[in-house]
């Protein structure tokens, strides 16, 4: 039998009222609240009412796209590549910025697929929390079961559940990156590294460990910082003085705020310390020094999860389309002194 409102409601703990606004999106209801409806709603399959499951199969001419922070250029890269796909589609991507809030992933997903959307592209680190896999795997189901597509980009599946994934080498990037720095003659290494939980900082940093332990080096020093340049800064401010003669950022945005703290403090890059980052943003070959980092082609992976979506390239199953990583060698890492 098909879940009620008050189903709903019943096992979220509040009136149906309450369901009713967090699924219109026309009344303030608290972030707390709207997080234990929407898990209910997972939990129980619930789609919208009898009319929206009669029309389940249909599907509209739009690509939901969730990324975490579109300001990041990480994720805009991703955002434009899925779009500029989807519009030579003829169809209309809208994205979903979550701002890292799992519950917001939640809640996007619900809307989007209340709105029938021809596919769902999730991009980015996903959180590793078993309860949140969990509901994102009943949304996943509702959507295939809906006849609309999910393609991870940048991010695994959950476990056991068989959708394409596009796949950035987040892993062998790290463990190449590291090398080098190691190469060039370091033993002291920091690693700043992005928040706990999260599937992109686990392979990195998990990279970042098998190369250390590759050339017998002591374990790194790991500080953890949240991706954003502000906590890149934090982070070197707390490792400046440590007799570290190497750092190396999860990502090029933390790279540059370390860059920019050593700077603060009177430190010299790379002649006292070297850095280094990951992603290859454009502003890494744009710093001075430029910036040593890992390329991974975002663009390309977008793209290609944008024409699955969109119905133009045809994958099923768990698919796992391989994304390469590049180590990019600049002027940031020098031998130490």
């Amino acid at each position: 039998m098909a879940a009620t409102l008050a189903d709903v409601a019943a096992r979220a703990g509040v009136s149906t009222a309450t369901v009713s606004r967090v699924l219109n999106g026309n009344y303030p209801v608290s972030a707390v609240t709207r997080e234990r409806v929407h898990r209910a709603l997972g939990e129980l399959d619930y789609v919208v009412n009898g009319p929206a499951r009669a029309l389940a199969a249909a599907t509209s001419e739009v690509i939901g796209v969730i990324v975490n922070d579109v300001s990041d250029p990480f994720f805009s890269i991703q955002a434009s590549g899925t779009q500029w796909e989807a519009a030579s589609a003829d169809l209309l991507a809208v994205i979903c910025n979550t701002a890292g809030s799992p519950s917001d992933e939640l809640k996007y997903i619900s809307m989007l697929l209340r709105q029938r959307v021809r596919g769902v592209v999730l991009t980015g680190g996903s959180r590793e929390e078993p309860e949140h896999l969990q509901a994102i795997t009943k949304l996943i189901g509702q959507a295939l079961s809906a006849g609309t597509k999910v393609v991870m980009c940048g991010r695994p599946a959950p476990p056991d559940v068989d959708v394409p994934c596009v796949a950035f080498d987040n892993e062998g990037g790290s463990r190449a990156l590291t090398r080098h720095v190691i190469t060039m003659g370091h033993k002291r290494i920091a690693y700043v590294a992005g928040p706990p939980g999260n599937s992109t900082t686990t392979a990195r940093l998990k990279g970042h460990r098998e190369a250390l332990a590759e050339q017998a080096i002591e374990k790194s020093v790991v500080v953890h910082g949240d991706f954003s340049r502000a906590s890149g800064f934090d982070a070197a401010m707390e490792l400046a003085d440590a007799g570290y003669t190497a750092i190396i950022a999860g990502n090029d945005l933390m790279a540059l705020g370390v860059i920019a703290a050593l700077r603060q403090r009177g430190i010299r890059v790379p002649e006292d310390i070297s850095v280094a980052g990951f992603d290859d943003l454009p502003a890494a070959v744009d710093v001075v020094p430029a910036l040593t980092t890992v390329r991974l082609p975002l663009d390309q992976g977008a793209r290609r999860a944008g024409r699955i979506a969109s119905g133009v390239e045809v994958v099923t199953g768990p698919t796992r389309l391989w994304m390469p990583a590049e180590l990019m060698v600049r002027e940031s890492v020098i031998p130490p002194r």
